[in-house]
């Protein structure tokens, strides 16, 4: 039997093109005829693998969320308890951040992706292992899950514009120099994530110190 012209259609050809589709255009860019069209199929053959469009983008999510380290959260790894959510964290963000679009799905919580399921067990586990009470592990997740997605929705140094005239200091006495954000934006916006990330961690071992008293 000759073989096929194209490799036939398969869940991971159809996540790999959505996730360029995401990555180049945005979310709105993914449609059932936009990636049938990529992928040289007709659109109804979609449907023997995704039900819809938003259980492909579940699934583009899901792979995003399965490249973020969880060693730190091994029983056996060693690192306590601060330094596991400090590391897990700049983990997580720098996945994000390679994927900025698809951070909405994020947004919206783990739901039954597994890979987010996963990262929610994770951390829920190793903050119950080092003495947080179950309640108190589940906000952390919580608050840890909201910073983390919260910086990667956007960057704090390209609100500015890079006009100098932009910012009339008779009426922003304090922004002359907001104009030279933009071209330091890596910079500002690691260290605005790092400094919030140590006021988190700083804030939780005090309340950790509290339950030892």
């Amino acid at each position: 039997m000759a073989r096929p012209r194209k490799p036939l259609l398969s869940r991971d050809r159809i996540v790999a093109a959505a996730s360029a589709l995401v990555d180049a255009e945005g979310l709105d860019a993914v449609s059932t005829r936009r990636l049938a069209a990529e992928l040289g199929v007709s659109g109804p053959s979609l449907y023997n693998h995704f039900r819809t469009k938003d259980e492909i983008l579940e699934v583009v999510a899901d792979a995003v969320s399965d490249r973020i380290d969880l060693s730190m959260f091994d029983p056996d790894d060693g690192r306590d308890w601060p330094t596991a959510l400090h590391d897990w964290a700049h983990s997580y963000r720098a996945a994000l951040r390679a994927h900025p679009n698809i951070v909405p799905v994020f947004a919206r919580g783990p739901g039954r992706r597994p890979a987010g399921l996963r990262i929610a067990d994770a951390v829920f586990g190793a903050m119950v292992r080092a003495g947080w009470p179950p309640a108190q592990a589940t906000r952390i997740g919580a608050l840890m899950r909201y910073f983390i997605t919260g910086s990667a929705l956007g960057s704090f140094a390209r609100g500015f514009v890079d006009d100098a005239t932009a910012y009339d200091p008779a009426v922003y006495p304090h922004l002359g120099r907001a104009h030279l954000l933009a071209e330091h934006r890596e910079q500002v916006d690691e260290g605005a994530f790092e400094t919030g990330l140590r006021a988190i961690i700083d804030g939780l071992s005090v309340q950790y110190a509290a339950l030892g008293r």
